[in-house]
């Protein structure tokens, strides 16, 4: 399901997505009916927050943050098409697991 808003028949602006049991997926911008750039949030099928942060060209790109099912914080970094890259840090039951670099999405050691 879908609330938002649409341009010569495509989602365009701001919008939210739902499931099938009317839990929150995304909320975000679309362009030309794709997820495109700004802030945005993804829930999980229970409708926790899984994903805080920023989108470019459909990807996450720039700051985010990912969540446990639980809602504590899972990693906070950057992010360049889609996967983890830059600085980042990756917790596990409140407690800080790692600090460093990532690359493609990998630790980089």
């Amino acid at each position: 399901m879908f609330e938002g808003e649409y341009l010569n028949g495509e989602r365009n602006g701001k919008v939210k997505e739902y499931d099938y049991d009317g839990e929150l997926e995304f909320e975000g911008e679309y362009l030309n009916g794709e997820r495109w750039n700004g802030k945005v949030k993804e829930y999980d099928h229970d409708g926790e927050l899984e994903f805080e942060g920023e989108y470019l060209n459909g990807k996450r790109n720039g700051k985010g943050k990912e969540y446990y099912d639980n809602g504590e914080l899972r990693f906070e970094g950057e992010y360049l098409n889609g996967k983890r890259n830059g600085k980042g840090k990756e917790y596990k039951d409140g407690k800080l697991l790692f600090e460093g670099e990532y690359l493609n999405g990998e630790r980089n050691k």
